[in-house]
């Protein structure tokens, strides 16, 4: 698979502290930096940072609601999918991305990491509470962004 390719779910909390809403800034960098498209839930908290993110180097961001209204997205989200379906979108993204890094969070992200894992697809853990087997912790978004590479360039 070529880098061009890939899409990169960034999951995580709506309410999360500064410190983690400044790492998904970064991972939102990092992913737009490698030229690959970020997918997220499209609302605020680790969502909007690592909009952020990727769009301040020029970045594509996708947003997949819960609700129906696309004017509900952050400002940072370039491709808007309202669903409609609640917090079943989670599903949609884990399907459509590749690989997800999760930044903090709370239940729905463990919902999230949960439809990757049972995908098959690469999950890493950055700044979460949890241990969960077949999920890989990382401890900087650059460790993260390498374990993909190494995944995913050939």
């Amino acid at each position: 698979m070529s880098k061009r390719n890939l899409q990169i779910a960034v999951i995580g909390g709506r309410k999360e502290s500064n410190e983690v809403l400044i790492i998904a800034e970064q991972v939102g960098e990092l992913i737009a930096k490698n030229e690959w498209e970020l997918i997220c839930g499209g609302m605020h908290g680790v969502m909007r940072s690592a909009c952020l993110g990727a769009s301040n180097v020029g970045g594509m961001t996708i947003g997949v609601l819960p609700g129906q209204t696309r004017g509900a997205a952050n400002h940072y989200v370039h491709a808007v999918v309202a669903t409609g379906m609640g917090v079943a979108r989670n599903s949609i993204i884990a399907h459509s991305a590749d690989a997800a890094i999760a930044v903090g969070g709370s239940y729905g992200t463990l919902s999230e990491i949960a439809y990757f894992l049972q995908l098959g697809k690469p999950v890493f853990l950055l700044k979460c509470k949890w241990q969960i087997e077949g999920a890989v912790p990382v401890d900087e978004p650059e460790e993260a962004i390498a374990k993909i590479q190494s995944i995913f360039i050939r």
